[in-house]
């Protein structure tokens, strides 16, 4: 019998642009990612989110729905196009008044709320300036943040700044999957850089209001090699650096990794004195995002440079519908591999979830998604055994609270724990629902 911290606080995530729909609405202004699912060829079946999980519509009955799964936390994100729909100057007091709506019905029904600044959706105003290649983005991320702080941190005392600033870098200016579609690798390092220099001047920003704790989320993904070979350990550990410490190390040790250099080459830049100071700036918990791990072998190919890696699929292992690999012990590695690395500071596992082919709800609305109750089982059982070798992690946020819209994938991947109606909008509870009520009552012993 599992069973956690009275105080360990147990919710659910999701990000503005993939439940809330109604990206223009109330003087919203368009993000990149509106411009980008609105251009062919870009999203499985040319599909958009501008309906996506009408959350912005139907955020009430959501929040009634998280109170019936027995949530204590609820990590949403703001979209920043809302509140300036320029990205800087003019704040949209309707965009504002939604997040205040959310936040006070929230409390009232018991759960905390924590906002994350940006997840992925960069007004199209400020990308036409450069996005995060701009160096200025950065401030313009400290004045939104200032924003947010302002209006809502009477109420809010967990704020996180970034996602998943890697995939960010990697999706958008590498592999020109996500927006502004770059293959570019100096784009790539200045994006970063600016990321990491935009989530400390917003930590300074909350640091001056005195109020609340705040931290980063990133995705982590430990990089196991399929051989002794030198080639494949040396392209290992590039992919380790470049997904997993290139934005660790700055923001709790001051510094980049060496093995960027190998990656970016002339590329990366010098950057200012004085910058990483910023980027340092302390927090006061790490936000982790774990959903798989990689077996990684070199490959000569050229098309793969400059990491010439690839990975590796493991024979008789269960992999999810994004074809991640399913092994809960790798999220208990990855816990010791941060403590080891950074020291034993306060840990939230952010997102942890998967995308399976669920089947339909019978006549009486059930969803039995046993492959992700399994998933959650297994992943939780691994989570306590790092906590009981000493890792301080203070809470656990499934993804997905709904099936929403999966980025380029549309809405054929569904991570969710309810399942969503696209045409009525109506929601269904999953047995994984049910599962996750009955951890969270238990403390763990429903596990």
């Amino acid at each position: 019998m599992t069973r956690f911290p009275d105080n360990f606080l147990w919710g659910a995530a999701t990000s503005a642009f993939q439940i809330e729909g109604s990206p223009l609405a109330d003087g919203a202004g368009p993000s990149n990612w509106y411009r980008f699912t609105h251009e062919p060829g870009r999203v499985t079946d040319d599909e958009t989110a501008d309906t996506a999980c009408d959350h912005y519509r139907l955020w009430r009955s959501d929040v009634a729905l998280m109170r019936q799964l027995g949530l204590q936390a609820y990590r949403f994100s703001i979209s920043w196009s809302r509140i300036l729909p320029a990205g800087t100057g003019k704040v949209n007091p309707a965009g504002l008044a939604f997040y205040d709506r959310l936040v006070d019905a929230l409390l009232a029904a018991g759960i905390r709320p924590a906002p994350t600044l940006y997840h992925w959706d960069l007004p199209a105003a400020l990308e036409d300036r450069g996005g995060w290649c701009n160096r200025d983005c950065a401030d313009w991320f400290g004045e939104y943040a200032g924003i947010i702080f302002e209006a809502l941190g009477d109420r809010v005392d967990l704020w996180f700044t970034h996602n998943e600033p890697w995939v960010v870098v990697d999706a958008g200016h590498v592999q020109g999957q996500h927006p502004p579609g770059l293959r570019d690798l100096r784009a790539a390092a200045l994006a970063a850089h600016n990321l990491l220099r935009g989530h400390g001047i917003a930590v300074q920003r909350l640091r001056a209001t005195g109020k609340g704790q705040i931290g980063i989320v990133v995705n982590q993904e430990p990089k196991d090699t399929a051989s002794d070979d030198p080639d494949d350990r040396r392209a290992t550990r590039l992919a380790d650096a470049y997904m997993n410490r290139q934005f660790l190390d700055p923001v709790l040790l001051g510094s980049y990794p060496g093995d960027l250099a190998e990656i970016y080459g002339d590329r990366w830049d010098d950057f200012p004195a004085g910058d990483m100071e910023v980027i340092s700036t302390p927090i006061d918990f790490v936000g982790l995002n774990y959903y798989t791990r990689s077996v990684n072998r070199y490959d000569p190919d050229p098309a793969t440079a400059p990491f010439h890696v690839a990975q590796v699929r493991q024979p008789g292992a269960l992999y999810t519908t994004m074809d991640w690999e399913v092994r809960p012990a790798s999220l208990t590695a990855m816990l010791l591999t941060i403590r080891k690395r950074y020291g034993n500071i306060p840990l939230y596992i952010t997102e942890n979830g998967a995308a399976f082919r669920d089947p339909e709800p019978d006549t009486h609305g059930r969803v039995a998604d046993t492959d992700r109750c399994d998933y959650f089982r297994g992943h939780l059982s691994a989570l306590a055994a790092a906590m009981d070798a000493g890792v301080d992690v203070r809470g656990y946020f499934a993804w997905s609270l709904l099936d929403n819209f999966e980025w380029t994938f549309g809405y054929a991947k569904t991570f969710g724990l309810v399942a969503v109606d696209s045409a009525t909008g109506a929601r269904f509870p999953k047995d994984s629902a049910r599962f996750y009520r009955n951890v969270i009552r238990s403390r763990g012993a429903g596990i």
